[in-house]
């Protein structure tokens, strides 16, 4: 199991509990050099004579030569962190080998202990800082020639207490930037999530378009030149005829397929107000039954009023599909296709006198493609609903309503 340091990645050689405490290395470098100098100049003042002068002198220097040293540093080019490990036992071990000859260095401990919590790992800072503080209680005890239990038990309760906040920091620091990089995650999944509704959601819209403009003039071009090729020989004008209207159903596809890559209205709205919503009902109507033997009937009641392209472009798709459907799977004979204005919508019926069918099985094997939920689907988009009536033998009502708030009414 790894251990985690607190830059929360896990912990290398080197990489101690207070590693990544912004200008702590600046301050200690000062510490270091300042608590050494002021060391050996009180070993100067008090032992100027002494035959051990010089070599606590040399020890001093040779630990701040040490500690300049450190591996971490940018100029010195060791970057592995066993090298600061070691280099950081070698440090202490000079500084207690110093001590030893003069107790006033015990004072460096207090910033090498620092620097231990920085390079190395918990629990063995713990272990070398303990040991520090026992080194100057016992240098101590031996300078004063009798045993003070607070010089023991003082410094090693501040260590103590020192190492245990530090360590209590360090893991709520590492809790933290858990949670944030947890947080972070979480966001990505979100906005991932949401992407993949949002492509799901164009792709069904793609579906319903594809399915009620470009799927039924194929479907158009299909019955028409369906019909040529029976007329082909006994009644070639007519099978001529028929080919023209294929053609045409074949670029008003091609038409379809580009607006729908631009995301505009029916084709039949171009050019014209959305009050013609009436004429351009006429034209999908026809052309949606020319290859057939379909009684047609288009009727308008109410006051025909400006309509919102959108709302009028949802009622011709809808239009569309519901022949389309009448076409293929009625088996009918007549077809009647309304369009009433009311003050705040617009309704559409379509109803025909086929084979009909049992409601519940929409979406079940004998319908295909979208159908009928497609065209729900869409008004339900434009805040809308669909409602159908049918039975065996009886015949299919398809009604949709468009809310049109705002509408302005005009004469007929």
């Amino acid at each position: 199991m790894s251990r985690w340091s607190p830059a929360g990645g896990p912990a290398e050689p080197g990489d101690g509990i207070l590693a990544r405490v912004p200008h702590l290395r600046v301050w200690l470098d000062v510490a270091v050099v300042a608590a050494t100098a002021a060391s050996a100049v009180r070993f100067v003042d008090a032992h100027g004579d002494s035959d051990r002068l010089a070599v606590v002198l040399g020890g001093a220097v040779a630990l701040v030569a040490l500690y300049a040293a450190d591996p971490r540093r940018r100029w010195v080019g060791l970057r592995d962190g066993w090298w600061a490990v070691g280099w950081c036992v070698g440090l202490v071990l000079v500084w207690a080998a110093l001590v030893v000859l003069a107790p006033s260095f015990s004072w460096v401990a207090v910033p090498l202990s620092f620097v231990a919590l920085q390079v190395l790992p918990f629990r063995t800072a713990a272990v070398v800082v303990a040991a520090m503080t026992l080194v100057v209680a016992v240098q101590w005890t031996r300078m004063q020639h009798r045993f003070d239990p607070t010089v023991v038990v003082g410094p090693l309760t501040v260590a103590a207490l020192t190492v245990i906040a530090y360590r209590a920091l360090e893991r709520e620091a590492t809790t933290r930037r858990r949670l944030l990089e947890e947080l972070r995650e979480a966001q990505g999944e979100l906005s991932e999530a949401q992407h993949t509704a949002g492509v799901l959601t164009e792709r069904a819209r793609l579906s319903r378009e594809i399915h009620d403009s470009v799927a039924q003039s194929l479907s158009s071009v299909n019955l028409l030149l369906q019909a040529a090729e029976q007329d082909w020989a006994a009644r070639p004008e007519s099978a001529r005829g028929h080919v023209g209207r294929a053609a045409t159903s074949a670029r008003e596809g091609l038409e379809e397929v580009r607006r729908l890559v631009r995301d505009l209205a029916p084709p039949e709205l171009d050019g014209v107000d959305a009050a013609a919503l009436p004429a351009a009902l006429r034209r999908v109507c026809e052309r949606a039954t020319a290859a057939t033997d379909l009684q047609l009937d288009v009727l308008v009641h109410g006051d025909p009023m400006a309509v919102p392209t959108e709302a009028a472009a949802v009622l011709l798709r809808t239009a569309r599909g519901a022949l389309a459907n009448v076409v293929e799977h009625a088996g009918a004979c007549r077809v009647a296709v309304s369009l009433t204005y009311q003050p705040d919508e617009v309704i559409l019926d379509v109803r025909d006198d086929g084979r009909g069918f049992d409601p519940a099985r929409v979406g079940r094997a004998g319908l295909r493609g979208r159908g009928l939920a497609g065209l729900a689907e869409r008004a339900r988009q434009h805040g809308g609903s669909l409602a159908v009536e049918s039975a065996p033998a009886a015949g299919t009502a398809v009604a949709v309503s468009i809310p049109v708030p705002g509408a302005v009414g005009g004469a007929s």
